[in-house]
């Protein structure tokens, strides 16, 4: 029989700042994403766990395409394994709009294609269950 908790789906949104901007071009680190992954990964431990939980480790990451200040990332948390104490959860950032400076200082634009710029696999560890 499988967990319940398999499956759970939590969405973040957020919009990329150009305070976070590290490189020509106005792009960001890619540890920017893994920042938001630990955000989204607290609210599904406590959704499912009823604690914030702790990050434990990632066992991929992969950087994807670019991710630049003016974004607006939806970043999603699936649970896809809940152990004992442990909870596997799959990650990705997407980069759902985009600032446009060749159309004017602050244009932008929702994307018709969104791209994904992060994925990754992580663990989470919660406290034994009372």
């Amino acid at each position: 029989m499988s967990d319940p908790r398999v499956g759970l789906t939590v969405t973040h949104r957020r919009y990329v700042p150009y305070s976070h901007a590290h490189y020509a071009g106005n792009l960001v680190d890619g540890a920017y994403a893994l920042g938001l992954f630990g955000d989204v990964a607290t609210e599904v431990c406590i959704r499912t766990d009823g604690d914030e939980g702790l990050f434990a480790s990632y066992s991929d990451v992969q950087f994807r395409a670019p991710m630049k200040a003016g974004d607006v990332l939806e970043v999603t948390a699936t649970v896809t394994r809940v152990g004992t104490r442990s909870r596997t959860i799959d990650f990705a950032a997407t980069v759902v709009c985009r600032g446009r400076p060749d159309k004017g200082e602050s244009a932008a634009e929702v994307l018709d294609e969104p791209i994904v710029a992060v994925t990754a696999t992580g663990s989470v560890v919660v406290p034994p269950s009372a």
